[in-house]
């Protein structure tokens, strides 16, 4: 299968760079600095799980990128999304299975009315990747968790994802194919949402969560109002919700931050809309109380 990365950040980067170690046919979209440090040296991929190489990937700019591809990993910012339309179009064939690898719940849905023509399916993942230097991605920990499915209204056939799945899984990637892809995505929405927000709002890496105290206090309350708006809209957890956020953040390497953090941070356009405001008015309009949500949100007033 042919792959295309469009968005060759930590996420992005880290899928890049495990598919091209498994020799599998691998094109990146990037854009800067970062695309000519990849084209010049190749992709320098620093993993906790694979270790340290300069892999020589095919990179371009969305306008420069020729051909088509099976799948395609979309692992932009949700900011970003509408930028990418013409390049989903050109890409894709009839039977191209677009993979949205994004933060925020609801991006499969809003990607395919953008691209009506594709097949845009959804996805989830579980990492800490960042890009650490130009042409750079820092792969950090043990946790590399890809969970992606179609909605059972697109009738994608479940040997095609299986497929997929088995092929990223043979590149070192603990890929699955969701049963239930609309309540895998909030779970994982309602997770990175607790982590980024408080990290943000104390100002902390994941570390200072992981012992008790008011950090780990904000963590489990955000996590538990999160958990409320999914019950109001039919999700059924497999495990209890707030248990289950807590053990993947103390799973996490200590000094990890989320993206969203790392960009606040730096003065940098954010996914705070998504991953804070989004949140608190879904949660309004359902009558969910939201007090660590609010807490949260006076630091971070939109403008």
């Amino acid at each position: 299968m042919k792959y295309l990365i469009v968005g060759t950040g930590g996420v992005g980067g880290s899928i890049a760079g495990f598919l091209a170690l498994a020799g599998k046919d691998v094109a990146c979209i990037a854009r800067g600095k970062h695309l000519d440090a990849i084209k010049r040296n190749g992709l320098h991929l620093k993993s906790d799980l694979k270790g340290e190489h300069f892999l020589p990937v095919k990179a371009c700019t969305a306008e420069e990128f020729e051909g088509k591809a099976d799948v395609i990993f979309v692992c932009v910012k949700g900011y970003s999304i509408d930028s990418i339309k013409e390049v989903l179009e050109h890409a894709s064939t009839p039977e191209t299975l677009v993979i949205p690898i994004l933060n925020v719940y609801g991006t499969g849905p809003r990607i395919g009315r953008l691209v009506p023509s594709v097949h845009v399916l959804d996805g989830c993942i579980y990492i800490v990747g960042f890009v650490s230097g130009e042409g750079e991605i820092t792969q950090m920990g043990s946790i590399f968790r890809l969970v992606f499915g179609a909605r059972p209204e697109q009738g994608i056939a479940r040997e095609r994802l299986d497929c997929i799945a088995e092929e990223l899984q043979a590149c070192g990637i603990k890929a699955e194919v969701s049963d239930d892809i609309n309540r895998d995505t909030f779970i994982k929405w309602a997770f990175i949402s607790a982590m980024a927000c408080t990290g943000a709002y104390h100002d902390v890496p994941m570390g200072e969560v992981q012992h008790e105290g008011e950090v780990r206090d904000t963590f489990i309350g955000l996590s538990q109002e999160s958990a409320e708006i999914g019950k109001r809209l039919g999700v059924t957890y497999p495990e209890d919700p707030v248990a289950y956020n807590l053990k993947v953040i103390d799973s996490l390497d200590p000094h990890s931050t989320a993206s969203m953090q790392k960009d606040i941070a730096r003065g940098h356009e954010s996914e705070i809309q998504g991953l804070l405001f989004d949140l608190i008015d879904l949660g309004e309009r359902l009558g969910v109380e939201l007090p660590t949500y609010h807490k949260v949100a006076l630091k971070f007033k939109k403008a």
